[in-house]
């Protein structure tokens, strides 16, 4: 099977078509070939094996709908998180502090104003964003954002009114904070969920150093967690560890590198991530509450040095397994599952912005599974940041260049 290809630069598109027809409604299952081989074909870093069968490098998938990636704009300043609003436009944020609107046809607005400062460095800035649920009357937008803070930087929360114009944030106020601050500019989190109940999920990073590594394990430190609070910024009744000594209300599950992506099931309501691993090991999780996801104790992954890490074991009891790790790294960042029947082949597949793998990957996921890998917009050279879907089925994803794509049926 082969693909065409078709590139027209400043606002064309980059078409994307298989030659093969899909001739019936099958199922993933009917269409995922365990023979076929893995779209990684690179060295891995380590030599460490797999917990079980299909954990990682598992056969590739080719979708059979002719789809088309177009370049909707390219002149956004560093996107870091784009969500849909209420009537079908898009809300983007860039990395140095900016929020701004754009139209499914590409049409950027004006810098958004009233957002309070960022601190941009390193892997910091503003970050991920969602609007509330009830944004229709209340015009309420949440995001995370980098904050300089005394004793060093933290993952922060605010909220803020969207004005009538859409020109502003009004009343912008920081809700929550994941302390303890760190004098670090890596490893943030930063993504953003509202639940089935309203309530949001952040993630956070574990700020990368050595010696702020360990802190994902500690219940007393917001680093390197899933964060359930409520609008408010407070602790959700019900939370796993509410009402245990020496634990932080808050979270909700711990053990965490840096979890860039964030998504509920359609169907199942499971919460998804996706968290970034050193050399190798970059891992994707079903989240459990009060589940402990092992890092740094346990990873498929290697120091940049190449040393091991810790004691160098991948398996220990009380800690959870990743459904998917990939070594080398994607370097995955936001992500999505698909839920519009436009294509029905991508019905509740999950698709994963990749930052140095320089594509999106399509994961075809059965009994919380990983059965099939697709790589999507391989050829185009860019760092993919973000990614959601949009009211009227398409996908939309930004890029570390400044890129809006919007991928669709062709």
């Amino acid at each position: 099977m082969t693909k065409s290809i078709l590139l027209i630069i400043a606002g064309a598109t980059l078409a994307f078509a298989s030659c093969q027809k899909k001739t019936s409604e099958t199922s993933d299952a009917a269409q995922t070939d365990s023979t076929a081989a893995p779209v990684e074909t690179q060295k891995a870093n380590s030599d460490y094996k797999p917990a079980f069968e299909g954990q990682t490098r598992i056969a590739g998938v080719k979708s059979t709908t002719p789809y088309e990636g177009k370049v909707l704009n390219s002149d956004l300043k560093n996107p870091w998180g784009i969500t849909t609003l209420p009537d079908g436009r898009l809300i983007i944020t860039e990395k140095a502090g900016t929020m701004r609107i754009a139209t499914t046809a590409g049409v950027v607005s004006a810098p958004i104003t009233g957002i309070p400062a960022v601190n941009a460095e390193g892997q910091g800035g503003l970050l991920g964003i969602r609007v509330d649920p009830e944004f229709e009357k209340n015009r309420l937008v949440y995001w995370v954002f980098a904050e300089a803070r005394p004793g060093g930087n933290l993952t922060s929360v605010a909220k803020g009114k969207l004005s009538a114009d859409d020109k502003k944030i009004e009343g912008a106020t920081v809700i929550y904070r994941a302390t303890p601050a760190f004098p670090s500019n890596l490893h943030y989190g930063g993504r953003i969920l509202f639940d089935k109940n309203n309530d949001l999920v952040i993630s956070t990073g574990e700020r990368s150093d050595t010696v702020s590594r360990p802190q994902a394990q500690h219940l007393n430190s917001s680093l390197g967690k899933v964060i359930r609070i409520t609008k408010d910024g407070k602790p959700v009744a019900g939370n796993p560890f509410e009402g245990k000594a020496g634990a932080k209300p808050e979270l909700y599950s711990y053990g965490h590198r840096n979890v860039q992506g964030l998504a509920f099931h359609p169907v199942t309501g499971d919460l998804w991530e996706v968290e970034f691993g050193p050399r190798g090991g970059d891992e994707l999780n079903r989240i459990e509450a009060g589940k402990n996801y092992g890092w740094p104790t346990i990873t498929y992954g290697i120091e940049y040095s190449g040393k091991k890490i810790g004691d160098s074991i991948q398996v220990k009891e009380g800690m959870e397994q990743p459904v998917y790790y990939w070594d080398p790294v994607v370097s995955p960042s936001g992500i999505t599952f698909y839920s519009s029947d436009s294509i029905p082949e991508w019905k509740n597949n999950l698709f994963i912005s990749g930052l140095s793998s320089m594509h999106i990957a399509r994961l075809v996921i059965e009994n919380n599974k990983v059965v099939g890998e697709e790589r999507l917009l391989s050829g185009e050279g860019q760092r993919f940041r973000d990614i959601t879907q949009g009211k009227d089925g398409a996908l939309y994803a930004v890029t570390d260049q400044g890129r809006l794509y919007r991928v669709y049926k062709k």
